[in-house]
């Protein structure tokens, strides 16, 4: 909503601004497509040079995801909590049990109640993989902590790709609205021989390249960018409460205390209350 609102206030502001200082759409109208034909046709087969098919096909996702926002909100913070008090109490009780949950995680009653979480491979896998190592000993709670910093380390490298493309082309945009400038220059220049008033608004369109190229690249294409890194970023932050759960169980704390300290890694904005979480934790207590 507000990427939309965001927008609609940059083209008005500036269009309206030149428009109530005198300024005369005509010129613009006029060389638009043009310039508009060289700049993006010029960003585009750049991006299709400098990326690979994965990132182009990641792209039109990643747009929508930047409007969309982060994926995982309060609730989900709270249910990956639950979900994992449940795993840790299980492979504490009753750790030949936990085996059919991690093996066979879409047949789970446990994950199959948290079906959210249960659809993203990345959650399912990262959990499923630690308990399974913690059970043929791989046990020590700082090689596991490293090891699962590694891991979301390279989701993350592999996440951020998309958003330094962007970044990448929006660098590169003020550069080809110049190019798409000096073009409309030459083009001015062999025809010298016109009058004042043709060659003003000949260099007037010249000028709209670069105009284009700047207002491009720093109203949208880079705001866009940002946008994405930083949705990203929450995003993963996600991954991260996982982890401190799990390694607070590797230092075998009481399960209730593995799942505060993930409550207390989540952020503010999206952090359950403890009396939520608490609550919460009773009703699991309770139907099991």
């Amino acid at each position: 909503m507000f990427g939309f609102v965001g927008i609609f206030l940059t083209m008005a502001m500036v269009f309206g601004g030149y428009l109530l200082a005198g300024g005369k759409m005509g010129v613009i109208t006029h060389a638009l497509p043009f310039e508009m034909m060289m700049i993006m046709g010029a960003a585009i087969g750049s991006y299709l040079l400098s990326n690979d098919s994965h990132i182009l096909k990641a792209t039109p996702k990643g747009l929508i995801r930047a409007f969309k926002g982060p994926m995982w909100s309060a609730q989900d913070h709270q249910d990956v909590l639950c979900l994992m008090f449940q795993l840790l109490k299980i492979a504490r009780e009753n750790p030949v049990a936990l085996e059919q949950h991690i093996e066979n995680p879409r047949e789970s009653t446990v994950f199959g109640a948290y079906p959210r979480l249960l659809a993203d491979h990345n959650i399912v896998s990262l959990i499923a993989d630690t308990l399974r190592s913690a059970s043929l000993n791989y046990d020590d709670p700082y090689q596991v902590e490293e090891m699962l910093s590694r891991r979301i380390a390279t989701l993350r490298e592999e996440e951020m790709h998309l958003p330094h493309a962007l970044q990448s082309v929006a660098d590169a945009l003020p550069a080809l609205g110049i190019v798409a400038a000096v073009l409309g220059v030459i083009k001015t220049m062999s025809s010298i021989d016109q009058p004042p008033e043709v060659l003003g608004k000949m260099i007037g369109g010249a000028l709209v390249g670069t105009f284009l190229g700047v207002f491009l690249a720093y109203g949208f294409v880079a705001p866009l960018a940002n946008r994405l890194g930083g949705v990203i970023k929450q995003d993963l932050g996600f991954y991260d409460v996982i982890k401190s759960v799990l390694v607070a169980g590797l230092h075998q704390h009481a399960t209730n205390l593995c799942v505060e300290v993930g409550r207390q890694t989540a952020p503010e904005h999206l952090r359950p209350s403890f009396d939520t979480l608490e609550t919460a934790l009773r009703d699991l207590k309770k139907a099991a």
